[in-house]
């Protein structure tokens, strides 16, 4: 759960900064996606985390 709330929230989060940064449409796209998989990583982190200390 915590995988695809960070995918979305970072995709939001890129997109946001690069257009502030006034950028062209792929710049846009590749924020949204390089802060996707960075949220997603601390997303999946957190998952593990949440699992392991649950037992």
């Amino acid at each position: 759960m915590f995988v695809l709330l960070g995918v979305l929230l970072g995709a939001i989060i890129g997109a946001t900064i690069a257009k502030r940064r006034k950028g062209k449409p792929l710049d846009i796209l590749q924020y949204a996606v390089i802060y996707a998989m960075i949220f997603a990583i601390i997303g999946l982190f957190l998952t593990i985390a949440a699992h392991r200390l649950a037992l």
